[in-house]
């Protein structure tokens, strides 16, 4: 696959466009603006040279190819020198990348181990079918090596899946290479990632580090010093001419500085560029000066305190204001700009890009990519003399003021194309925050809210919630602390971490109450009753009644009743918890909540309490009612911020819901249209969180007819869970029987046992008698519309006898009724002729329900072949898009 040169984000729009997504999917899905989309949709017309959004589309890779072409490295810097020597390196690098697996470049700082690495990767790169990446772990701390990988491959995390997953998902697809670059700092890290990746992905891992990684497997290749004589004094003379092309040393003192060397490269290129101005004299005299400290062996350990030596020696032949520049731009973690050396060095701009140029000119900084970097081990020499001087707190202010204004910039540019200029910085945002001191402060605080909203917004979500709880122990005052604990919460929510949720909601309690804030203080206790009340199967362990109704009579104590939104809140969590059976609002209380959310205005809180009433409209038979309400929930949330953790969490529960309340409600057009922003149609579904994501638009894809698709999608999401650790989710208890019922239809009974297995292997997961036995009529629905497909008429009457005997009311009742009357029709039963006429005549199970509709039409024509009622029922199932009952249909027809 070959193709212009794209950013991973454009990649992402391209994909999706592949799937045939409108503007308006592709932002809601990838939570940009509908305006941010058609800007990568023009750009991309203009890069690949074609008219219209059809022919773009045809571009677009298959699912199971990389959004990186083949020949091509991610995240790889443009290079601004020639690769000088090490021919017989490169030749042993590429052999032993010729099999997957580890091969880690060890050698100490300044050999070139990076330039070895990216070298040897172009030169792989072709051979892996599903692309490569170098990841510059540089700038990385805390160990958050799978978030710089991800950022690299264009992969965000998902509910359930950690940026790890996210990553080791992408890499499953097939044959890629990765370049870990810069290692030493993160040893366990990045050894405990490369078992990850190399135990689950054919992938193959190219590292560099000071030592080896320690994993099993791994094929260390040590990284020498250039061979003194023709390589060594080849790059040096290199050098030179590219900065200094009218300046010539003679042969014999280039060789002789290369030798006092040790024709280390880094070491090389500091003395090259002092040579114009020291002149051969001055330039052996200086080395010698320094270099004379070091007598007694050579190796490894004495060419490290050579290169320090040099360093040192090339550190003090700047001039003063060369020096203080320079220990001030070692508090950057990664690359900088003129306008970030400026903030951070205390100078204007022009000064600022002045002294960058002098000090790249003497090879203390360096230049890629439209900005400039200190080599770590220059930046480890520089940091150590800032330590020292009186400046360091000054200077590491200015860096947390620049760090606080960078990220505003961004946050500000959330419905554009901000993300590269986010990956880029994030190195530094992290390390600006651990820079600051524990304790309020206004500044920090600053810095880690909006590092917080820019990682959630980028997709790291976990990371998000962990900073937004951080931010709560910088917050000047209690109630932005508060506020701060929220948003974790809700960030926690966002990837089913419900147990966490509600105890930072208790936290926010707390910390309202100790500040006197008794209406804060209600609203999070309300939150978190609302939380134990609607989700009680994402939390380890579900909170007891009792204790939920405790809290709810704190809040309700504390309260002032005259604040429309405390009255909301407190209502909303009352229709949750009033009772011990989860997930039974009561229907006056739900009404109260909706009444009361519309009187507050707040968009969030009337979607939360319009989902108690559609679970009241759920629990009582009233599909289509439930399916309205849930409309009305996604409808309510339109125009507010993608990028809000309160509103993520909320809008992702309605859409899941949307989807499988289109089913129950046998409205299959709307079903699809809300099943592309779960994921459906993305290469998204194919990672670790199928389970969550695919699951809820399976039961679409089962009664669309796409049961190949259908069988394809159930097995991702079977082998994500398992990966998960096999927890409790609500959405595979309705999912399986959907996949039970795929295998059916296709005859595959092989597949149909070990699914009946696998469902009931989920079951026993569950504890809750009472929402099985809500579920018991969709398995009647199945059993009975297999037992049609496979000609098992014997089962007919008990079939039947279940699917009447049901309690009403309960989610799947039509259809289970349906498909046992068309069976029971089939089989000639005697009850056939009462139950088609009960069926018909229910309103619930007819005139409600399409699916239940056309069923029993087909169940009409077949009792009494009339072709006529037939063609009603076929016409019925093409309308709904169900292509599969529809093919069945048309074969009863004469």
């Amino acid at each position: 696959m070959t193709g212009p040169e794209i950013s991973a984000r454009e990649a992402e729009v391209l994909a999706a466009l592949g799937a045939g997504m409108s503007n308006a999917q592709i932002a809601r899905r990838m939570r940009i603006s509908v305006r941010t989309v058609e800007g990568h949709v023009s750009s991309l017309l203009r890069k690949y040279g074609v008219a219209d959004r059809q022919a773009l589309a045809a571009r677009a890779p298959a699912a199971d190819e990389t959004v990186t072409p083949p020949g091509t490295i991610a995240g790889l810097p443009r290079s601004r020198t020639t690769f000088v020597g090490r021919h017989d390196d490169l030749d042993a690098v590429l052999a032993a990348l010729a099999d997957e697996g580890l091969v880690t470049l060890t050698g100490p700082g300044g050999v070139d181990k990076t330039r070895l690495a990216g070298v040897a990767a172009e030169a792989a790169a072709s051979g892996y079918r599903y692309g490569a990446a170098f990841v510059d772990l540089v700038p990385v701390r805390d160990g958050a090596v799978g978030q710089a990988v991800a950022a690299v491959l264009g992969v965000s995390e998902h509910p359930g899946q950690p940026a790890e997953q996210a990553v080791l998902a992408r890499l499953r697809r097939g044959p890629s290479l990765l370049v870990l670059d810069n290692c030493e700092h993160l040893p366990d890290a990045v050894a405990e990632f490369a078992e990850q990746v190399l135990a689950t992905c054919p992938t193959t891992i190219l590292a560099t580090s000071r030592e080896r990684l320690g994993v099993p497997g791994e094929r260390v290749r040590p990284v020498a010093p250039l061979p003194l004589g023709s390589e060594a004094e080849e790059l040096f003379r290199d050098r030179a001419a590219l900065a200094h092309p009218g300046h010539r040393l003679d042969a014999e003192t280039v060789r002789d500085v290369c030798a006092r060397l040790d024709g280390l490269p880094l070491a090389i290129e500091l003395a090259e560029a002092r040579s114009p101005s020291l002149g051969a004299a001055g330039l052996l005299s200086g080395l010698g000066d320094y270099l004379r400290l070091l007598a007694g062996g050579r190796g490894p350990v004495v060419r490290h305190r050579s290169l320090r030596a040099v360093i040192g020696w090339s550190h003090d032949l700047l001039e003063e204001d060369e020096r203080a520049a320079l220990r001030r731009l070692s508090v950057f973690a990664g690359d900088f700009d003129v306008s970030a050396a400026a903030a951070v060095t205390g100078l204007p701009a022009a000064g600022a890009a002045d002294l960058l140029g002098r000090l790249v000119d003497k090879s203390l900084v360096r230049h890629r990519d439209g900005g400039w970097y200190l080599l770590e081990t220059i930046r480890a020499f520089a940091a150590e003399q800032l330590d020292g001087d009186p400046e360091r707190d000054e200077v590491r202010r200015r860096y947390l003021s620049w760090a606080a204004g960078t990220a505003a910039g961004l946050a500000d540019r959330l419905d554009g194309d901000w993300r590269h200029d986010f990956d880029r910085v994030a190195g530094d945002l992290r390390a600006a925050c651990a820079m600051a001191p524990e304790g309020p402060d206004a500044a920090t605080h600053r810095l880690v809210r909006l590092l917080a909203r820019l990682t959630f917004a980028r997709g790291f979500l976990r990371t998000s919630a962990d900073l937004y709880e951080r931010a709560a122990r910088y917050a000047p005052s209690p109630s932005q602390g508060v506020r701060d604990l929220g948003h974790a919460a809700d960030c926690a929510q966002v990837i089913n971490d419900s147990t966490r949720a509600y105890e930072l909601w208790l936290a926010a309690a707390e910390r309202a109450g100790t500040a006197g804030d008794g209406n804060a203080r209600a609203v999070a206790l309300a939150r978190a009753v609302e939380m134990a009340g609607r989700f009680p199967v994402t939390f380890r362990t579900p909170i007891p009644y009792e204790r939920r109704r405790e809290l709810l009579q704190e809040a309700t104590k504390a309260s002032d009743h005259d604040d429309p939104v405390v009255a909301a809140r407190l209502a909303c969590a009352a229709a949750w918890t009033t009772g011990p059976e989860l997930l039974r609002p009561d229907p006056g209380l739900a009404r109260t909540a909706v009444e009361a959310a519309r009187a507050a205005g707040d968009p969030i809180l009337i979607s939360a309490a319009l989902d108690a009433a559609r679970t009241v409209a759920t629990n009582e038979g009233r599909g289509r009612e439930a399916h309205l309400i849930t409309a009305e929930r996604l409808a309510s949330l339109s125009g507010l911020d993608p990028h809000g953790p309160a509103y993520v969490a909320e809008i992702d529960d309605a859409q899941a819901l949307a989807c499988l309340d289109a089913v129950a409600a046998g409205d299959l057009p709307a079903a699809r249209s809300v099943s592309i922003p779960l994921g459906l149609g993305s290469d998204d579904v194919y990672g670790d969180s199928a389970y969550l994501t695919v699951s809820k638009a399976i039961p679409m894809v089962v009664l669309s007819g796409d049961l190949d698709e259908a069988v394809h999608l159930a097995d991702a999401m079977w082998d994500g869970w398992r990966r998960a650790g096999r927890p409790r989710v609500f959405w595979m208890q309705v999912t399986l029987p959907f996949v039970v019922l795929a295998h059916g239809l296709r005859g595959d009974r092989e597949g149909l046992a070990r699914w009946r297995e696998r469902a009931a292997e989920n079951a026993g997961l569950h504890q809750d008698g009472s929402f099985q036995s809500r579920l018991a009529p969709l398995e009647t629905f199945v059993e009975a519309r297999i037992a049609l497909r496979l000609g098992e008429l014997d089962r007919a009457a008990e079939l039947a006898e279940r699917a009447w005997a049901h309690r009403a009311p309960a989610r799947y009742l039509p259809f289970a009724r349906a498909a046992a009357v068309e069976l029971a029709v089939a089989a000639g039963l005697p009850r056939a002729g009462a139950d088609l006429a009960a069926a018909f005549a229910t309103a619930a199970d007819a005139r409600d329900n399409d699916w239940a509709a056309a069923t029993v039409l087909r169940a009409i024509g077949r009792q009494h072949a009339d072709p006529d009622v037939l063609t009603r029922a076929a016409e019925l199932w093409e309308r709904m898009g169900a292509r599969f009952e529809h093919a069945c249909t048309l074969k009863l027809l004469p």
